[in-house]
């Protein structure tokens, strides 16, 4: 249903979508037609199940107007594999799209989805950072739906031993990491460097962390070539060098770092919020001693780089009156709360992570909004998935010792130039 048309309001989401880079205020979304009907919502697996919860719910509610969720295989690359393939055929097998939020340039580029109507969406309730990841070159085509943004898991029983706080800098970090970890018969630090999108939301961070980026807000122009890229990569490959990030790290993805973590064999952790619930349970070596705090930089507080996902509306959707209604639902407060109690993501909406009953359960959520909150956006690009793949590599060869953290830079400021070129 359409929220209040006051003029506060209006004023408010006008400068909130400013905020995030939306050029086309008081511009409606381009017509796709109308209707009302049923619906289908493609996502990636559904591990916990929360979402058909949620889905039943609607169902109820709107039985001439039901959605059929569509679960694809839950790695994140054949799930867009077998979206884009569906999109490009032009088939009107999906009506509304649970994608990445690195997805958005892509296929608003490419025309697969609609822009939204932002004033169908509760956008003055959302984490401001959140509008930037649905938008694209000034315009909004999704709507934020989960977010993410990462976290430094640490020993906290091992620290306090050795009488220190959780580091608030790469140098607190690295020292802890050489002198507290062996001491007590573990590794340092450890984050997602298998030669994937984690290592490259991994470099991102550490780029962005030193006050670098890999490409502009606009995704057009590289900006990767500079002397904090060259710090944030030698930050990550010093570490390997050094031995306070482990070999057995550089075949790290989400899960093989949150297993080691929860086997007690790490003492720092760069991951997501989904691993404190699973680190806490009854079996885990590090339930009940290990904290939760913001990635630390070269100076004082580091920058995380945004995950999580968005719902889009498919430009062949059969019903998209149906359809703007459903984001309407999905990003109210309702099934934002669900969205962390039942699925353990990250919701949207602020009040969210201030909430009292809510806080008591997740302590980590004010340090989460912090991190959500200044979160930097992942490269904005048509051609993300060539870009993603391009830093993976280089940066992998950079903390395997293949090749010098200069000479990486280098490299990878070459092809990501030749693909922005083409895109």
């Amino acid at each position: 249903m359409r929220c209040p048309q006051d003029m506060r309001r209006r004023g408010f989401l006008a400068a909130a979508l400013l905020a995030a880079g939306y050029a086309g205020a008081g511009s409606a979304a381009p017509r796709r037609g109308s209707g009302r009907g049923p619906l289908t919502l493609a996502t990636g697996r559904d591990l916990t199940g929360y979402l058909q919860h949620v889905l039943d719910g609607w169902n109820r509610e709107h039985p001439a107007e039901a959605v059929t969720l569509v679960q694809l295989p839950e790695a994140a690359d054949e799930v867009h594999a077998q979206m884009v393939e569906s999109l490009r055929a032009g088939r009107d097998r999906f009506d509304v799209l649970n994608i990445d939020v690195t997805w958005t340039a892509e296929f608003a580029s490419a025309g697969w989805i609609s822009p939204v109507d932002p004033d169908r969406l509760p956008l003055n309730r959302m984490l401001p950072s959140v509008l930037d990841t649905a938008t694209f070159r000034g315009r909004l085509y999704a709507a934020p739906y989960v977010t993410n943004a990462g976290l430094l898991y640490y020993r906290e029983d091992l620290l306090e031993k050795a009488g220190l706080g959780p580091p608030r800098t790469w140098a607190e970090l690295e020292h802890a990491a050489r002198t507290v970890a062996p001491r007590y018969g573990v590794d340092g630090y450890a984050g997602q460097f298998l030669p994937y999108e984690g290592l490259t939301v991994n470099v991102d961070e550490a780029v962005e962390s030193a006050g670098g980026s890999i490409l502009d807000p606009d995704g057009r122009s590289v900006t990767v070539g500079s002397a904090a890229a060259r710090e944030g990569l030698g930050f990550l490959v010093r570490g390997v060098r050094d031995g306070w990030i482990p070999q057995r790290a550089l075949a790290f993805k989400e899960e093989e770092s949150r297993l080691a973590f929860q086997a007690g064999t790490l003492l720092f952790l760069r991951n997501w919020p989904y691993v404190y619930d699973m680190a806490s349970v009854a079996g885990s070596a590090v339930a009940g001693r290990f904290g939760v705090t913001l990635l630390p930089g070269p100076d004082g507080q580091g920058a995380s780089v945004l995950g999580g996902s968005n719902l889009a509306i498919t430009s062949r959707c059969r019903h998209p009156e149906t359809a703007a209604d459903l984001l309407a639902h999905m990003t109210g407060e309702e099934v934002q709360r669900q969205v962390l109690t039942r699925g353990s993501l990250p919701p949207v909406l602020a009040a969210l992570y201030t909430d009292r009953d809510l806080t008591r359960r997740y302590p980590y959520l004010p340090a989460l909004e912090q991190s959500v909150r200044t979160a930097r956006v992942r490269p904005k690009s048509a051609a993300y998935e060539q870009v993603s793949l391009a830093v993976a590599a280089v940066s992998s060869d950079a903390l395997r010792g293949q090749t010098t953290v200069a000479g990486a830079i280098s490299r990878v400021n070459r092809e990501l130039r030749a693909i922005t070129r083409s895109t």
